[in-house]
Parts: C-alpha cells; structure tokens; sequence
C-alpha cells in the first residue's frame, strides 16, 4: 500500500516528465500539469507533443532491456497530462505534489500562488529545485511544515538518489513519509539541511571544474580523463562512498596528499579541519577501529572480504575483469 495515491507534477518539462515516469513505472497514476496560460487548441497541440515525448522516453527504457513492450503501454496509461483548469478540480484532493518548474524564481511564485489556494494544509509539496533552498521554497506556501525539497537526478526513472532537503519548520511526520513513500517506489532518498548544493551538486561541480580545469592545463586530454574516471574514480566510488573511502585508507593519507597538492596546486586542497581533528584524536579510520564511522563492532576481515567482492562484481561486469594466464603459461 502506497503512502501516497493521488499525486501530481507540476511542470511538464523534462524533469516533471521523467518523475511521472518513475511513478507510473510503479504503478500509479499520476497528474502531469501544465501550467501556462494556453488556448484549448494551444494545450491540445502542446499536450499531445508531450505524449508523444513521454513515449520516447518509455520506449529508451524498452530499448535497454529495463522493461518489456507490454510494459510500455502500462506506464503511458498511467500518465494524465491536464492543464491548469482540469487540475483545479483535482489539487483539492491530491496528497502529493511534486513541483518541477522552470527555475526562475517569479515563475515559481506564481505557481505556488495559484496551488496554495487550493490544496489540502496536509498535502505534502516537493520542489524539486537544485536552484533555490526550500527555505526559499517554504516562504511561498502558507503551512511551511508540509513543504520539503525532492531533488532527483537525471535521468530521475534510472537514477535510485533523491536528495530531501528540509529546513527547521518542515514536520519529523513529512519527511519521514516522503522517505518511505521514495523507498516504496524503489529510491534511495536521503537526507540533508538546507544549504546551496545539497549533497551531489556540491561535490560534483568541484570534480566537473577539476577535471575542466585539468583539460585547460594540459594535464590530459578529455578522453583520458573520462577513462581515469569510469575505470577508476567512478568505479571505486560505485562501491565505497567518499567519507568510507577516506577511513578504508586513512584519513591521515588524505591530510598529508591535500598539503602536498595544496603547495603545488593551490588553496582549493586545504584540509578541512574534520580531518585534522581525527588525526588528533586516533580516528584515521580502519585500522583504528574509528574515523568517519565507527568499526569497534565490525567485524573488519568480513567487512573488507565483502567490499572487494563488490568490487569484483562491478568490474566483471563492465567488462574490465583482467585476463587471467594471458600468456597461456
């Protein structure tokens, strides 16, 4: 059973379209809203443009094996897209709005102008802005502690990660609901205050600019740079998060490789002061039983046996599994 039935997107851009997609996958029904100002012909034209959209992306899905032709008519059965008057007959009773909307700011306010005056103080509002703080967000809803932020990433029907940003007056009971409601339909959501850049953004942008910047300097071409990346960085993370990989080498290594590439790479590899902390504490990581988590009751040899198994895993089946006896010996 659903924690949410009657839901609804509003925007039909790409991200509204893949989250219906994602919905609908799981079999419900779900809303997408247009929601300019169009004649009845205008909206006739635009909304069978977005169909047609929207089955091109099912079909992407068909395509790499994720679901079968009979599913494809499942999922687009399961997509309404309404205009704003036909789903002012609906946002009364709808429990879920996941707002995807361009981002411009006045746009935004205007939209959640028009749904405040007609959804239920218990609907729980999503925006699933990477632009603006939900902070932000909240200030433009009366009963801000119904209003959370949902950033999903792109393509939002493959990718598992939706970042849920809340701020202090946002209720314990809606994000603990939104966040069964995501694990319900297969997510992997997360948690985070409001601060510019959330989780993913923040890291991602620095290691974007890197490696631009690393093309810029003639340290690589862009070619070998996105092979260090997908046979290397890429897959490595794919097993072990960024703060375990930390504790996994010790954090003591991080700190002595950030000040050698800081003299000769600049202040952009200062160590944050977390790192030196744990250095003056003993907490380097593993082979202290503490760092940024807490291994006294690991059992360590199991925990490492079952890392390197997932490793295997990942490049056996990326086709990277080195040749065993190559030489026929």
């Amino acid at each position: 059973m659903f924690d949410f039935k009657r839901i609804c997107v509003v925007g039909a851009g790409r991200m509204g379209k893949a989250i219906s997609i994602a919905f609908a996958y799981s079999g419900l029904m779900v809303r997408l809203i247009d929601v300019k100002q169009r004649t009845d012909e205008e909206f006739y034209d635009y909304q069978k443009k977005t169909y047609s959209e929207l089955e091109q992306e099912i079909f992407y899905l068909e395509k790499i094996g994720m679901i079968t032709l009979d599913q494809v008519g499942f999922i687009q059965q399961r997509i309404h897209v309404i205009n704003k008057q036909v789903a002012e007959s609906f946002l009364p009773t709808c429990q879920l709005i996941m707002e995807a909307v361009p981002e411009v700011i006045e746009t935004k306010k205007d939209v959640f102008a028009w749904m405040d005056g007609l959804i239920d103080c218990d609907c729980v509002v999503a925006s699933t802005t990477s632009t603006f703080l939900v902070s932000e967000i909240a200030k433009m809803l009366s009963h801000p502690e119904r209003v959370i932020n949902a950033h999903w990433l792109n393509p939002a029907y493959l990718i598992p990660l939706v970042e849920l940003s809340k701020t202090e007056q946002t209720s314990t009971e809606v994000v603990g609901k939104l966040k069964h409601f995501l694990q319900q339909i297969g997510k992997v959501p997360v948690i985070c205050n409001a601060t510019a850049g959330y989780i993913v953004p923040r890291i991602q942008a620095l290691a974007m600019n890197e490696a631009a910047r690393m093309v810029e300097e003639g340290v690589a071409s862009a070619e070998d740079i996105d092979i260090a990346i997908r046979t290397g960085f890429g897959l490595r993370f794919s097993v072990l998060g960024l703060l375990e990989f930390i504790d996994w080498g010790g954090g003591d290594i991080l700190f002595y490789a950030s000040q050698y590439l800081k003299q000769e790479l600049g202040d952009r590899y200062n160590t944050p002061e977390i790192i030196q902390r744990n250095m003056q504490n003993k907490q380097n990581g593993l082979r202290e039983n503490q760092g940024f988590y807490d291994y006294r009751n690991v059992d360590v040899e199991a925990y490492k046996l079952d890392v390197l198994k997932n490793f295997t895993q990942r490049i056996t089946n990326s086709n990277l599994k080195p040749k065993f006896n190559i030489l026929g010996l």
